[in-house]
């Protein structure tokens, strides 16, 4: 492929709306536009890469979980929970982890009904008693979309729902409204499972190892102390409900979850290349531009031309190309009448493995330049050795 025939438009100066290196980058040597369009080298990149993706993500540092492969990126639109011992990796909002134990209550107390008057929250109705907040039941209420199910959630009072987890249990929710609360005898506030009706309860599976639990009474201004499941009320459903935070046991091995965030590179079979290309360009690149390594780069060698004073570079240029092409080595000419050092920062900036160099002083010797893009020596090899001494360096 010819420089001119993608339309490359390199930039100096990396883009104001960059906030990560890769990025930057892949605008600056014209895969992308500022407005994080592909451009035509950046289309014909993600076709190269749909050619070989499992070799291509082997480039990449990545985490997996069971039906999704992440990269880690200050930018990304997805949070993971991620445990560097075992690599054991999820979404956040799905993320398994060790409950801390609850407070311990001893064998079940018997139920009393106490005043807590202007204690409507967790935090208000732990302060007023003088207990830690694993010692309440919180109470969540939702309205199944399909069914308008009234939905009645348990959990330890110092945890946090993930609505992602509850949806995989009961399907689509949304808010309950005062009446919908109403009509199943539960107040907001003082919310409690114990004597609902017409409810669709459901508790997370700390709770059933909980016990004393103080939790609403279902009338404003007071709750009641001492519930316990099974005793005074029962699920239709015992789930992990909770929200997992950085620092959590990782329920793999115990070690400390992370929280970070990630770009998707694959859901199943289905790849995202627009992703894999950047995870590609921030692991590999360096303070001149990208250095994405074979087979992963859209072509194997920068083939550049000086122009000459007695001799046709760019004919030889040319010829050369041709050569590649015919021994099947990927290869993107710069075909223009430019500047060396105009090409030689392009060259950095676009990344290809190997950087070919056709010189009239190289020339008149039977050789031409040949630079590793990682490297920083040069190399004159003859012009008849060339091909080889690029397969090689590929291998």
């Amino acid at each position: 492929m010819k420089y001119r025939d993608l339309q490359i438009q390199t930039q100096r100066e990396a883009p104001n709306n960059a906030r990560t290196a890769g990025f930057a980058f892949l605008v600056r040597a014209g895969y992308l536009t500022r407005e994080n369009t592909l451009t035509k080298l950046g289309e014909y990149a993600i076709e190269h890469l749909r050619s070989d993706v499992n070799d291509v993500l082997k480039l990449i540092p990545r985490m997996s979980s069971a039906n999704e492969t992440y990269f880690s990126n200050a930018t990304g639109d997805v949070e993971v929970a991620h445990c560097s011992s075992c690599k054991y990796t999820e979404k956040l909002e799905l993320a398994r982890f060790v409950k801390p134990a609850g407070a311990v209550h001893g064998p079940p107390l018997p139920l009393e009904k106490i005043p807590t008057p202007d204690c409507n929250t967790i935090e208000l109705l732990a302060n007023f008693l003088g207990i830690p907040k694993e010692q309440t039941a919180k109470a969540l209420m939702y309205t199944r979309v399909n069914d308008g199910k009234f939905v009645f959630v348990v959990v330890r009072g110092d945890m946090q729902v993930s609505e992602a987890k509850l949806k995989s249990q009961v399907g689509d929710i949304r808010t309950a409204t005062g009446e919908e609360m109403a009509s199943a005898g539960a107040v907001a506030g003082y919310a409690s499972a114990v004597g609902l009706k017409d409810a669709l309860i459901v508790v997370d599976d700390a709770i059933p190892q909980s016990t004393n639990l103080v939790a609403g009474a279902n009338e404003a201004g007071y709750h009641l102390k001492n519930t316990n499941y099974g005793r005074d009320y029962s699920a239709e459903i015992v789930a992990d409900l909770i929200q997992a935070k950085a620092g959590d046991p990782c329920v793999g091995c115990g070690s400390s979850l992370a929280v970070l965030s990630a770009i998707v590179l694959s859901n199943g079979n289905e790849h995202n290349f627009e992703n894999i290309l950047l995870a590609l360009a921030e692991t590999h690149h360096d303070e001149k531009g990208l250095t994405i390594p074979h087979p992963a780069a859209p072509f194997d060698v920068y083939l550049m031309h000086v122009p000459g004073v007695e001799m046709d570079t760019r004919a030889k240029a040319e010829e050369i190309y041709k050569e590649f092409q015919n021994a099947g080595i990927s290869v993107l000419f710069d075909d223009r009448d430019e500047r060396a050092g105009v090409k030689f920062n392009d060259a950095d900036l676009i990344g290809c493995p190997v950087r070919v160099t056709v010189g009239e002083k190289g020339l008149k010797e039977g050789m031409v330049e040949l630079k590793p893009r990682k490297e920083k020596e040069i190399r004159l090899v003859k012009i008849n050795e060339i091909v080889d001494k690029i397969k090689s360096i590929l291998k």
